[in-house]
């Protein structure tokens, strides 16, 4: 007896099997009207729809044998994967560690060498030794790279971008590590030696390293160049050529380049009959250009000022052409002095610009501090002033006038550099533009500062007053300065007290020895390199990274104040002097600051002392003791006095702390102390009988130096 499952499975096969040894056409529902008696169901379903319903059941069930194919069922291979796609990758091989992208013209530079960019066809999932071996093979020069090197990326935007530290994996870089960090290899890879620097000079026309670039004959020589190299060639071809000719057959050749015979010298002489004189500066030029200089000339016209201040725009016609007939000497150049050199040369400048307006500084006395401040950066932020011309300064609430003033002016120009403005910016009560222990100052790090310009007014300050012989910024660090008057950041020698910042000062020393660092100190130096993108410490890049730490942490974060610094210093004139002359010295060291009584004793001039029975000692003159007594009292005063006192003596004497030669000391009948600082002149009373209250009160006049100019 069959079972009810099977009663369906068992009807389907019959009919098919009736269908094919008879070849009937009937249906199953004939079939089964012949063989069982008619049923009934209480659904009834169509023959097809059973059909359908069974094999679709059969198929879920058996997938393998219940199939639309025909024929055997094969076993289904391992498909094999694809193949790995090939990338684009741009590639910068540079000659040394970078801070930034390379200059334009840096960039032909390094592809001559062999450097440069390229572009590597890079496999999506290539290993660290793949990326290797397709770096040899692109660049012959990387084979030379000892020390390690690192990846870098650049930012967007255009010119020259800062580049960043792309880090790599445990296994070293690979494909994926590269896609994920360039997002999808986007801009260009930077390629650094880490301790090394790779040679910069223009490889030959037939290296290997310009196979793949196109070349072209040069018209001269007929020999095929790389058109890199052509550009180079082409001017030395020219000079090469220009070179052999000698006596007659230059000659000839000249005049054949340039016309035929005659037709030379008749243009020649046309050329010579178009000239003409610009009606406003009195030069002759060629008629060609008259127009376009008569334009842009502006002789002796001046245009007013909207400012407060004088400011000559240019120099009067007599006053140009002076200056260009009686050129600057080269005296200063060749003067062992350096001092004697420095004043030689400034003092050339000033005569040069004798003749032009007058730079005008009003200063309030009677105003505060932060007013007073205020008013000497505004006057240093004005553009398009000549800073060799005359000064005039003038204080307002005081009777003083003269030289003394200006020198009033210069002197608290330098104090405020030195230990900052009285006024409020970024957050701070006292503005520094400079920061760090004596003798290792360097420029404030503060983006505020640096976006106000505030280190460029610090430039102009810094070589105005060294243009007019006043005091000097002291203290600054070594390798700033170095670096400032155009030295190398690698070369300079950075000491670990130059870096203001005592976090960043600790952690750096961390660095500095063989002593194993723990965890927290580890942590505290990786968080610190990987800010300023570099690697962490390990045992071999330990001195390595010490160095570069602190380089970036003293140099680095002051690229920009320094740029702004220089291009003060270059407004006022005094570049030349200082690219010229290094031994001159336009910061001095802390040292060199402090005033010693050796130093002041031999500028003074002191009171003859003339005989009382001299005919012309008048009866209100100083006896010859009192002037002897007070003479001495100075002297005491001075040899004990410190470094500190003696600057404010010699402030109140001259104006400023700088001492002159000719310091005059008179002894007169009055109640105080008072100076002519115009006159280099210190009046001291004859009335002071102990050197007790002769020191009390000249330590009191001198004091107050800050709130005048010293003229009491």
């Amino acid at each position: 007896m069959n079972r009810p499952e099977d009663s369906e499975v068992v009807r389907s096969a019959r009919h098919l099997l009736s269908l094919l040894t008879s070849g009937s056409t009937a249906g199953p529902s004939q079939e089964n009207a012949r063989q069982h008696p008619v049923q009934q169901h209480p659904v009834q379903q169509h023959p097809v729809q059973q059909r359908a319903t069974i094999q679709t059941e059969m198929t879920r069930s058996f997938p393998v044998f219940f199939n639309k194919g025909r024929g055997k069922r094969r076993i289904t291979s391992i498909t094999t994967s694809k193949p790995a796609k090939i990338l684009p990758v741009n590639i910068y091989l540079l000659p040394r560690l970078f801070d930034r992208t390379p200059k334009e013209s840096e960039q032909l530079i390094h592809m001559q060498a062999g450097l440069g960019r390229k572009t590597m066809h890079l496999e999506e999932n290539a290993t660290y030794e793949e990326i290797c071996a397709q770096l040899k093979e692109m660049y012959p020069k990387f084979q030379e790279i000892k020390g390690g090197w690192l990846l870098y990326k650049s930012s967007g935007g255009w010119g020259s971008r800062k580049l960043t530290l792309i880090p790599p994996d445990e296994s070293g870089y690979n494909a994926k590590n590269l896609k994920t960090a360039t997002n999808g290899f986007k801009g260009v890879i930077y390629i650094a030696p880490l301790q090394m620097e790779l040679n910069t000079s223009a490889l030959p026309p037939e290296s290997e390293s310009f196979n793949e670039m196109p070349k072209e004959k040069c018209q001269r020589c007929g020999v095929s160049y790389p058109l890199l190299i052509l550009t180079t060639h082409i001017n030395t071809c020219a000079t090469n050529e220009d070179a052999e000719q000698t006596g007659d057959e230059a000659e000839q050749t000249n005049d054949a380049d340039q016309t035929n015979d005659d037709a030379d010298q008749t243009s020649d002489e046309a050329e010579q009959t178009k000239q003409a004189t610009c009606p406003i500066c009195q030069k002759e030029m060629s008629l060609d250009v008259i127009e376009i200089h008569a334009s842009f000339c502006m002789g002796d016209r001046e245009e007013p000022s909207t400012s407060g201040f004088s400011v000559p725009l240019t120099y009067t016609a007599e006053a140009s052409n002076a200056a260009k007939a009686t050129s600057m000497s080269p005296d200063w150049k060749i003067e062992p002095d350096k001092n004697k050199a420095a004043s030689l040369y400034t003092k050339e400048i000033i005569r040069q610009h004798e003749t032009g307006k007058s730079l005008l500084m009003a200063m309030d006395v009677r105003m505060d501090k932060e007013d007073q401040d205020r008013e000497l950066v505004a006057f240093y932020k004005q553009n398009g002033i000549e800073w060799a011309c005359p000064v005039r300064c003038k204080l307002q609430g005081d009777a003083a006038i003269g030289e003394g003033v200006t020198r009033h002016f210069f002197s608290t120009v330098i104090q405020r550099l030195q230990h900052g403005f009285n006024f409020n910016m970024g957050n701070t009560a006292r503005t520094c533009l400079f920061e760090g222990e004596p003798g290792h100052l360097v420029p404030s790090s503060s983006q505020f500062l640096i976006e106000s310009d505030l280190f460029l007014v610090a430039g102009r300050m810094i070589g105005h007053a060294f243009l007019h012989g006043g005091p000097r910024l002291a203290g600054v660090s070594q390798a700033i300065v170095h670096v400032l008057l155009g030295g190398s950041a690698e070369t300079a020698t950075v000491q670990i007290e130059d870096c203001p910042d005592h976090d960043i000062r600790e952690t750096i020393k961390l660095l500095d020895g063989e002593a194993e660092l723990s965890s927290e100190e580890y942590q505290a130096v990786l968080h610190l390199s990987l800010a300023w993108d570099l690697p962490g410490p390990t045992k071999e890049n330990r001195k390595w990274l010490f160095e570069r730490l602190l380089s970036h942490a003293v140099i680095g974060r002051r690229l920009r104040q320094l740029k702004q610094i220089r291009k003060g210093l270059k407004e006022t004139r005094v570049w030349p002097l200082l690219i010229e002359r290094k031994d001159v010295e336009i910061f001095l060291r802390e040292n060199e600051n402090s005033l010693t009584p050796s130093m002041l004793l031999q500028c003074i001039c002191w009171p003859s002392y003339i005989s009382e029975n001299d005919d012309d000692n008048d009866d209100e003159d100083c006896s010859l003791e009192d002037r002897r007594r007070i003479s001495w009292y100075l002297r005491h005063f001075i040899e004990t006095a410190s470094s500190s006192d003696l600057k404010n003596l010699v402030k109140f004497w001259l104006g400023w702390e700088v001492p002159e030669g000719n310091m005059v000391v008179e002894v007169v009948n009055s109640k105080m102390p008072k100076s002519s600082t115009c006159f280099n002149v210190l009046r001291l009373p004859a009335h002071y009988m102990d050197y007790s209250n002769f020191k009390d009160d000249l330590l009191m006049c001198i004091g107050t130096s800050e709130y005048g100019f010293g003229l009491v």
